[in-house]
């Protein structure tokens, strides 16, 4: 029989974390969460901010996706299976259901013999809002 691993133990620093993922509506890359933080007066290294999002990821607590330009921005997401849209002007991202998309996958999968399979979609565009603006 395995042994159970012990309880992380919740510091400081992961509780700042969550707390400041939970004020974002947007996905934010990690830069933006320490520069947040500091803001609001945490003392929170960037080193620390990227291990702590990394994990919480891990665990599933955050949704995670690479940006545009390559770099992983994050956000706490509702429970279930989803896709996002998301604006590539102002970050702005919409949680979307896709049927068809889940239709898809299966489909190929199928047809190429996979099993277990787990896919992510995201689709970067620009927002209404931001095209208005243009």
């Amino acid at each position: 029989m395995a042994a159970k691993q012990p309880a992380r133990r919740t510091t400081r620093q992961q509780v700042a974390v969550a707390d400041q993922l939970h004020d974002q509506e947007d996905f934010v890359s990690a830069q933006e969460l320490h520069s947040s933080l500091k803001e609001s007066g945490e003392s929170v290294g960037l080193a620390t901010v990227y291990r702590i999002l990394q994990t919480m990821a891990a665990d599933g607590e955050l949704d995670v996706l690479r940006a545009p330009d390559g770099e992983s921005i994050y956000r706490r997401c509702s429970t279930g299976h989803h896709h996002h849209l998301v604006c590539r002007r102002c970050g702005r991202a919409v949680e979307v259901e896709g049927p068809q998309v889940e239709r898809w996958a299966a489909a190929v999968s199928a047809e190429h013999g996979f099993t277990e399979v787990e896919h992510t979609v995201e689709i970067f565009g620009v927002c209404a809002e931001c095209a208005a603006k243009a």
